[in-house]
């Protein structure tokens, strides 16, 4: 097999993330074990977004909208199935659940509908007028979730234990690590599917020459909206393991800091880049580590790499490891 230096880059970051946790119990260091976690389910949201803004150039600010739903998703099945008492949705119930396939199945499905719904509104403008509705829509999920006093309000909902996945001791740090790695990894491949498929090429189409996409007769609103709604499903996967691995979940997870922390991440590791969303979340959560135990201002440090990136490594950390070569 031929790969370019940029595969052989992002192979290397990910043997790297999953090296983490195994020296860190090797060197008597566990917690470390859960910073691996959190880098890979940043990544994963990332590169969620990734397909959305990367491959379309839809610059949102409402993916914290979907990585909150899938959050709540986890947990008001948890809490329910703790409680052993159905969702009542009038017309027809739904048991809760402790498992995670089931948990995901509907953090994707509720995601994508919300998803549907916001890009349906959303993708009839661009530019500055697209980002303010994308934010004004994930305002709106967070403020829902403050005055949703059912499943905690502003104070969050908490999951006693953590959901369960089949063959697996989830309550062992590693094994989550694992769980939450292997769907990383899934969530690359769909990655790199899309973006060498004849979708994938229509959407980085419709990104460079709207007119010209529309002239061969491939509709440009449909194809972002699928590719918002695959992105949409794939945070709110990503919401789903992170309320797992806190057992909490507030509607801080909706807020727009953390659509701006998941734009950061890919600018970080690069943007379109196969294994960018994993660089930046790999250096983020560094970042957030290191330094924020020296200062409660690290993010003025991170501001510092970010401005260096985008004036001196357009192609973020993976273009700047792989060095010039042609990109789409």
């Amino acid at each position: 097999m031929n790969l370019s230096r940029e595969n052989w880059v992002s192979l290397l970051l990910l043997a790297l993330l999953l090296a983490l946790p195994y020296a860190a119990i090797k060197f008597g260091n566990p917690f470390y074990v859960t910073l691996a976690t959190r880098m890979a389910i940043l990544g994963l949201a990332a590169v969620g977004l990734n397909i959305a803004l990367g491959l379309g150039g839809l610059v949102s600010f409402g993916h914290a909208a979907f990585f909150g739903i899938g959050g709540y998703v986890a947990g008001i099945l948890a809490s329910h199935a703790m409680s052993m008492q159905p969702l009542n949705f009038g017309l027809f119930t739904l048991p809760g659940s402790n498992q995670m396939p089931t948990i995901w199945l509907f953090a994707m499905l509720v995601g994508g509908l919300l998803a549907a719904a916001i890009g349906t509104i959303s993708l009839r403008t661009s530019g500055v007028y697209f980002i303010m509705i994308t934010l004004a829509f994930a305002q709106m999920t967070f403020y829902f979730a403050i005055s949703w006093p059912a499943y905690g309000g502003e104070d969050g909902l908490s999951i006693l234990m953590r959901n369960q996945f089949p063959g697996f001791n989830t309550m062992v740090p590693l094994n989550f690590f694992l769980i939450c790695y292997g769907v990383l990894v899934a969530a690359l491949i769909l990655f790199a599917l899309i973006k060498n498929s004849r979708f994938g090429a229509a959407l980085q189409a419709a990104r460079q020459n709207e007119v010209r996409v529309a002239s061969v007769g491939i509709a440009p609103f449909r194809i972002r909206l699928v590719a918002f709604v695959l992105s949409g499903m794939i945070v709110a996967l990503a919401g789903a393991l992170y309320a797992d691995l806190n057992r909490f979940v507030s509607p801080s997870m909706l807020s727009w800091h953390m659509s701006g922390e998941f734009i950061v991440l890919i600018i970080l590791g690069g943007v379109g880049r196969l294994a960018g969303p994993v660089a930046g979340a790999m250096l983020f959560v560094m970042f957030e580590f290191l330094l924020g135990g020296l200062t409660e201002r690290w993010q003025f440090f991170l501001g510092l790499v970010l401005l260096g990136v985008v004036l001196f490594a357009r192609g973020g950390l993976v273009g700047l490891l792989a060095g010039r070569q042609r990109h789409g």
